[in-house]
């Protein structure tokens, strides 16, 4: 899994961040000043990217913490198999790959999509 680490301080809302093993976007991001006996603490609220769960996280800022590294790709629809699966090739590699569509997108043949994608993980945004 292509990752890397960061300083919970370093992050801010809509940056990516690993939480129980999925990747997840930042939907909020709140400190607490230091105590008397810690340093400051982060509490951070995300999504998950692939998933849609909601997950929440409490950090020391100066911990760190693994990023994911998610790729936005452009890609086009060959084919829509059915309301739930399209067939798309990449518009870099030329590489045809099955994704799961989002219910209500109504996506037809020759549709210009973006993509999220993570190892094997893909998910169309637009």
């Amino acid at each position: 899994m292509a990752k890397e680490q960061k300083e919970v301080r370093e992050l801010q809302e809509g940056n990516y961040v690993m939480m129980d093993g999925a990747a997840c976007v930042i939907k909020s991001y709140s400190t607490a000043k230091p105590g008397k006996h810690g340093s400051a603490k982060a509490r951070i609220e995300g999504k998950g990217v692939f998933d849609e769960k909601k997950r929440s996280l409490s950090q020391p800022v100066d911990a760190k913490i693994w990023v994911p590294i998610i790729n936005r790709k452009q890609g086009q629809v060959v084919s829509v198999e059915s309301e739930t699966v399209a067939q798309v090739m990449d518009l870099e590699t030329y590489e045809t790959i099955t994704i799961k569509t989002p219910e209500g997108m109504g996506l037809s043949p020759d549709d210009e999509i973006e993509y999220l994608e993570m190892d094997d993980q893909r998910k169309i945004e637009r």
